[in-house]
């Protein structure tokens, strides 16, 4: 058995992973882990897997189940109440032709053309934050600008009210916890009932949507039709759930993780506070440099290879993206925050082929806007504090960050 190059149980791993990452790209970039499962960390590998039609995402239809397995009733309930009609895999876990379907029933939402009629109400609501901060001369981020300029965005796209904004960001966080390598029968017991209440909510909001329709993208799911075909109950129960989450989760860590590299790197926000024509790529930068979503799961159909080593099918196969985005292989000098760098969009922060992020340009929109603005509006931001890191690997960021500005 290899040497634990991967442990997501050693908190100087998830403190900082990086480190880690590169020593597992130079000395066993696949790593067939004790945990279970392989680790990628090359970018060629990385990418490879996330484009190739030989991987699933469907990871309960394809992995095949050690005989130890202790989540076997947990799977066989899920299982039970998708096949009832009671709940929907998300997109998010669908393999082609469903997350075909689905993908294409929602996606006219989500074009550049349609995002960037929202730079507006982003604007307005960064300068509101932005208001308050200037008044103190201090900010904490997360908090006051970070959560909850996406979550309104979310909200206000949705029609959905945002009263209930501290239960759903705490339903949120148990719910992306169960996506950790560290989760335990804890972590998917407290998902579950998480998953629950939070279906019961939604399906209570788009019960009174439906009878009354108005211009939001709720709305515009419940009538979203091509050929004869529409969302089921359980569908768009899911895709409202995986909005309400991914809609602000991903964003309010791009800005937090993007904010923090800067204030480590003064020199590059300084230069990207005077050069607007940067905007684009720089964020493509922040989101290589520490991204907030680390790594992704696929499991091969077909025995595959990488250079000697064999994976067979239905074993889980970890692509790790904060690693790929590291490999000086594609990205010179990785560890350093380049905001001009040529290579920046080539990422694979928002994954890659049939599974890239649909929220992708929000996500970006709402990041540069708020971290522009911030930069530009005070010459002088300063940590004010120690940052805060949640204690997390798969979804990697900041939740603490006291700014002081002028």
């Amino acid at each position: 058995m290899s040497e634990v190059l991967f442990n997501p149980f050693d908190p100087a791993f998830r403190a900082n992973p990086y480190p880690f990452y590169e020593r597992l790209r130079r000395e066993e970039p696949v790593h067939v882990s004790p945990f279970g499962f392989t680790v990628l960390t090359r970018y060629e590998d990385v990418a490879r897997t996330l484009r190739g039609q030989e991987f699933a995402r469907d990871i309960d239809a394809h992995v095949t189940p050690r005989e130890d397995d202790p989540r076997r009733a947990r799977r066989e309930r899920i299982r039970q109440r998708q096949e009832s009609g009671q709940a929907a895999k998300t997109i998010l876990n669908l393999d082609p032709p469903d997350h075909t379907r689905l993908r294409r029933l929602v996606s006219l939402a989500f074009t550049p053309r349609a995002i960037e009629r929202l730079r507006p109400r982003v604007q307005q609501l960064v300068d509101d934050a932005l208001d308050v901060a200037a008044e103190r001369g201090s900010m904490e981020l997360v908090e006051e600008l970070a959560f909850p300029v996406p979550f309104q965005v979310i909200s206000d796209l949705l029609d959905l009210p945002v009263e209930n904004s501290a239960q759903v960001r705490e339903w949120s966080q148990i719910l992306t916890a169960s996506l950790e390598p560290t989760a335990d029968d804890a972590a998917f017991d407290a998902s579950e009932v998480a998953g629950a209440a939070m279906g019961a909510y939604v399906s209570e909001v788009i019960a009174e949507r439906r009878r009354n329709l108005g211009d939001d993208l709720l709305s515009a799911l419940i009538e979203a039709e091509e050929e004869g075909d529409r969302l089921s109950e359980a569908e768009l129960r899911s895709f409202v759930i995986l909005l309400y989450v991914a809609g602000h989760e991903t964003t309010v860590n791009l800005i937090g993780n993007g904010m923090h590299a800067l204030l480590r790197h003064p020199d590059q926000l300084r230069r990207w506070a005077d050069d607007p024509s940067m905007d684009v790529n720089a964020v493509d930068e922040l989101l290589r440099y520490d991204g907030p979503v680390q790594e992704t799961v696929r499991v091969p159909t077909v025995d595959v290879r990488y250079g000697d080593v064999e994976v067979k099918k239905g074993t889980l196969v970890m692509t790790v993206l904060g690693a790929a985005n590291h490999d000086p292989e594609v990205f010179d000098d990785p560890d350093t925050l380049q905001l001009d760098r040529p290579s920046a969009s080539r990422h694979l922060a928002f994954a890659a082929g049939v599974h890239y992020c649909l929220g992708a340009s929000l996500a970006k929109l709402e990041a540069g806007v708020a971290i522009t603005s911030l930069i530009r509006r005070f010459p002088e931001v300063h940590l004010d504090g120690e940052p805060g890191w949640r204690d997390r690997l798969t979804i990697r960021g900041v939740d603490h960050l006291p700014l002081r500005m002028r």
